[in-house]
């Protein structure tokens, strides 16, 4: 079934479907990874955006149950150069095409993803369409100039959880105030903005017991539960555009430690009065080279963000920088020099990607045991 893929430029993309007829629209960005595409599927900090592969044969180990990072496929749609639609792996229960289709999402195959990617590069992200039903290009161009796009949208409440759970048996269970979690010796509260369950996973295997709350949750309910240490998640979208979360995660200073991944970092720069700006074309893909300020080390990382944190509009007295993207020099990471408050912008969650970053779950274990 013969596709269409407009940006808002101009610029038209042919391809074909793989999971039948449809129409959708979001910003089209790509993604560098060799692997995990059930991972990035999954991941909703996807929400509003089209995701191209830049490795070119995708579904080739198929899909299965553990490999899922959120409860459904978050992405808008899915580009890739070829479908492999007989998927080899003795954890396959399923192929990427009804993968895709029990959620409605539509993939296109066939796609030149070198061009796209190279596009992006330079033109940078671009809100898209794709399409099977309108095959006429000024249709389809129009219609990606009209779409919302990401910039002062709220994402996060199209991702968040609608009631809270705790983390039990590598799954949620519906409950609140720790009613539900398996039991551990931390209790940390997790705040989902479009978190990953590998990050609850993380969190469990380190003793903690993980109480997940809907992203309107405000202080006082989370001080409530007496939490030894407080999550925050990743998440969609532009950091600025959330309404209200910012004033709840300012609250929550000295309280107790807070531990910040990708959404999360950018949240906190905003708590700390510091502003946040769109990159070019963003980060995304399993081999973001990161240095760590605080030992000098050089860590490959896993990234998905469009936002970034920036520096200059932080004060230094309170902020110190603890890492840096080593291919743009954007902030990756930050602690307060005050408050036992720290935060990456990268996926230390290696879920997909490489472990080199395990150690900050560890950090905000021991800081857990020093409060």
């Amino acid at each position: 079934m013969k596709a269409l893929i407009a940006l808002e430029d101009g610029t038209i993309f042919e391809g074909k479907s793989f999971t039948g007829s449809g129409e959708t629209s979001g910003e089209i960005v790509f993604n560098t990874g060799m692997s995990g595409y059930q991972e990035v599927l999954t991941d909703p900090s996807y929400k509003g955006q089209i995701v191209t592969m830049t490795y070119p044969l995708i579904g080739n180990y198929g899909v299965n149950p553990e490999d899922m990072e959120s409860d459904r496929v978050q992405v808008e749609a899915f580009l890739i150069k070829e479908y492999n639609a007989i998927p080899s792996n003795f954890r396959s229960t399923g192929t990427l095409a009804d993968f895709l289709k029990k959620d409605n999402i539509l993939g296109i195959e066939g796609i030149d993803t070198r061009a796209l990617t190279r596009h992006i590069r330079t033109a940078g992200a671009l809100k898209g369409i794709v399409s099977t039903k309108d095959l006429d290009p000024k249709s389809l161009i129009q219609k990606a100039n009209n779409s919302p796009g990401l910039v002062g949208r709220d994402l996060v409440r199209e991702v968040t959880c609608a009631e809270p759970y705790g983390w039990r048996d590598n799954r949620p269970a519906p409950g609140n105030n720790f009613s539900t979690a398996a039991p551990g010796k931390y209790r940390v509260v997790a705040y989902d903005f479009g978190l990953k369950y590998n990050q609850l996973r993380l969190l469990a295997a380190r003793d903690c017991a993980v109480q997940v709350v809907p992203c309107t949750t405000s202080a006082d309910e989370i001080l409530a539960m007496s939490p030894d240490g407080i999550f925050l998640s990743n998440g969609p979208g532009d950091p600025a555009g959330i309404p209200g979360i910012v004033d709840n995660i300012r609250a929550l200073f000295g309280k107790t430690p807070i531990f910040g991944i990708c959404l999360g970092n950018q949240l906190l720069g905003l708590a700390y009065g510091g502003t946040t700006y769109k990159l070019k074309f963003g980060h995304r893909g399993a081999n973001q080279p990161v240095k760590d300020l605080l030992t000098g080390k050089v860590e490959i990382t896993s990234q998905n963000h469009g936002f970034c944190v920036d520096s200059t509009t932080l004060n230094p007295k309170d902020i110190e920088l603890t890492h840096i993207n080593l291919n743009d020099n954007s902030v990756e990471g930050m602690r307060h020099r005050k408050y036992p408050i720290f935060s990456v912008q990268y996926h230390p969650e290696n879920a997909p990607g490489p472990h080199d970053s395990l150690y900050l779950f560890d950090r905000f274990i021991k800081m857990m045991q020093e409060q």
